[in-house]
């Protein structure tokens, strides 16, 4: 017997792919929402204690209030609130299954993953950037002491930790796993001084325990190769071997790049690489193919948010539906 044929695959299961397939409830569409982790699999990755820049009501889908007991809801509450809202539109979710390849025939998208193949006219992409790290490219950098992720800073108690990086995610790290008894923290820094774009309210934190010595930085540096024990480092000064437990490099994250070239969409040449989307549609260059959410920024990842880009799904579903009709 063969399977159906859905209205709408929806890759992703974050937040705006969770507003997608809200969308095509409400619409009583035919859809399933795929992803290779966890629901809200990126959420799951930020750090345990991370605390979100928007308000709660900002971070709200499908109508679902989301009440947080603090000024800005924290990572937990986030959690629980997303699996709330799944759970409350009985969104059919299909989680850790990756999808392999897509391929189109005719008017009907074949969209195989680790565990069988959907058919559906029409695809909405939602996977974000938080799951392809910027990697260093160094030696040792397989090792299991370097991490991509920043957790939480109790591993790191009385441990030398170098953080790779100076935006708001390595600031972070550093400062806290400093103020949580690692026995050294250095920064190692590609850049002149600490990122811009740094909340206004840590940037002096930072800059004052590096002006201390608190915690090191090395400025207009990088990682060239990474051992069990230490790590080496090219400076200005020239090269520094540091004594080394753990590496936690937050270096950035970008879209699969290479899965929306395999889909067939069109990737910008410039330095952010925006794929090709209709801004009234959110219909790409391929016919019944949509981007939505922070993917739709390229590598301008400060561009879109969850706040700003959940009108995506109902963008795009609208026209999935008059198309329909």
């Amino acid at each position: 017997m063969s399977k159906p044929v859905l209205d709408i695959v929806i890759i992703g299961a974050g937040p705006i792919g969770l507003a997608c397939g809200i969308e095509a409830e409400k619409a009583s569409l035919s859809y399933e929402i795929i992803d290779k982790g966890c629901l809200v699999n990126s959420l799951y990755n930020y750090p345990r204690n991370m605390t979100f820049f928007s308000t709660s009501d900002k971070l709200e889908i499908g109508g679902v209030p989301f009440i947080s007991h603090n000024p800005k809801p924290t990572r937990s509450e986030a959690l629980e609130y997303y699996r709330r809202a799944a759970s409350s539109w009985n969104l059919k979710t299909r989680l850790y299954e990756k999808i392999e390849s897509v391929k189109n025939e005719g008017d009907i998208f074949l969209i195989s993953s680790q565990k069988q193949t959907y058919k559906a006219k029409n695809l909405i992409i939602a996977t974000g950037f938080y799951d392809l790290p910027y990697l260093l490219g160094v030696p040792g950098e397989d090792l299991p002491k370097v991490k991509h992720y920043y957790d939480e800073p109790h591993l790191y108690f009385n441990m030398h930790v170098a953080v790779v990086g100076a935006a708001n995610s390595a600031v972070d790290a550093a400062l806290e796993v400093f103020r949580k008894g690692a026995k050294s923290v250095s920064m190692i820094i590609r850049e002149g001084e600490i990122n811009s774009r740094v909340k206004y309210w840590v940037r002096p934190d930072i800059n004052n325990r590096i002006k201390e010595g608190s915690i090191k930085a090395y400025f207009e540096s990088k990682i060239t190769k990474i051992d069990r024990y230490v790590i080496d480092i090219s400076t200005p000064q020239g090269n520094v071997t540091l004594q080394n437990d753990f590496v936690l490099a937050m270096t950035g994250y970008q879209p699969d790049f290479s899965f929306l070239e395999s889909v067939g969409i069109n990737i910008g040449k410039d330095e952010f690489k925006n794929p090709e989307y209709d801004t009234k549609t959110m219909e790409s260059n391929v016919k019944g193919v949509y981007l939505v959410g922070v993917i739709c920024g390229g590598l301008k990842t400060n561009e879109w948010f969850i706040e700003n880009s959940r009108i995506h799904s109902e963008i795009a579903v609208k026209n999935i539906v008059e198309n329909k009709i």
